[in-house]
């Protein structure tokens, strides 16, 4: 396993490195932290995970290039799943998962339509050390340990290459609000298909490379415009789950019929550059012996001193 593992990443770093030697220079970086102590506070199901996303390009504009590969995205992301209770699931729960992926996406608008298109490597399972990580993390802030048998029976070590495109079209309501309707398209890790719209409220976003956290859909900074105030942001999506490695038959689990998610969160940018994000989201049922709904918080906070 581990051989493969490392020749995916050497050749994914080795592509990406090439593709932002040439006439590319970092134009952004963003990050989105989002975890249910910030949400509902309960540890279960999709209880964290952290985005990341590095941006080379051309001299920002305002909007992505018009060329497929002109400007590019190095993305990591790390998810940890979680049944209810870590300590002594309960039959019919989801198995702990831990969660790593590398990609490289490109962002491009030939016209009114705004596209990321992108492919990723996620690895799972306890090659990722993320139960490990998670059990320090209760050890320090408090929490339940995970029990042996949680710990056998997660999702095991796998790569699951996944492809990802989205596309999505700005519209301006008056002078202070957006509305970007959207469809997005996964296969691999999950095989689904969504639909969903942001609204915009204020001038923070406004001409600015915003990338789509996968957990909860909020769409974070990654090229930003140098300007202070507030932006009211509110979302909603449905997608249609046909395939999912972490949802499996083969453990009794099936999938629910829709997968929906409802966000509203707030940006705040100040004069001398800080600037502050904290959103929550709704998150449905994702598998039909799932007791109940969750809500998770996210959280970014940029300080310039």
């Amino acid at each position: 396993m581990l051989r493969p593992l490392a020749a995916a990443f050497c050749a994914l770093l080795m592509f990406s490195q090439m593709a932002i030697s040439s006439d590319r220079s970092r134009i952004g970086y963003g990050e989105l932290l989002t975890n249910d102590l910030f949400g509902d506070t309960h540890d279960r199901w999709r209880t964290g995970s952290y985005a990341n996303s590095r941006v080379w390009g051309p001299e920002w504009t305002g909007q992505a290039p018009a060329a497929f590969g002109q400007l590019l995205e190095l993305r990591f992301n790390g998810e940890i799943i979680a049944p209810e209770n870590v300590a002594g699931p309960v039959p019919g729960d989801r198995p702990f998962a831990g969660i790593l992926s590398l990609g490289l996406h490109t962002h491009f608008q030939p016209r009114l339509i705004e596209y990321s298109v992108g492919a990723d490597i996620v690895l799972t399972g306890p090659m990722t050390q993320l139960d490990e990580f998670q059990g320090l993390v209760h050890d320090v802030l408090g929490g339940n340990n995970m029990s042996p048998a949680v710990r056998a029976a997660q999702v095991g070590n796998d790569v699951n290459p996944t492809v990802v495109m989205e596309a999505g079209r700005e519209f301006s309501i008056g002078q202070a609000a957006r509305l970007r309707p959207f469809v997005e398209a996964r296969a691999g890790l999950e095989t689904l298909i969504r639909a969903g719209a942001d609204l915009t409220v204020g001038r923070i976003g406004q001409g600015e490379l915003l990338v789509r956290d996968p957990v909860t859909g909020h769409r974070y900074r990654a090229v930003e415009q140098q300007r202070s105030g507030y932006a009211l942001v509110l979302g909603a999506d449905i997608a249609r789950v046909t395939d999912s490695e972490l949802i499996s038959s083969s453990r009794g689990l099936s999938l629910t019929d829709a997968r929906s998610r409802v966000r509203a969160g707030l940006h705040w940018q100040g004069k001398k550059g800080g600037a502050l994000f904290y959103g929550l989201t709704w998150l449905d049922q994702e598998f039909t012996t799932q007791r109940d709904e969750q809500i998770v918080g996210s959280l970014r906070l940029k300080l310039n001193f």
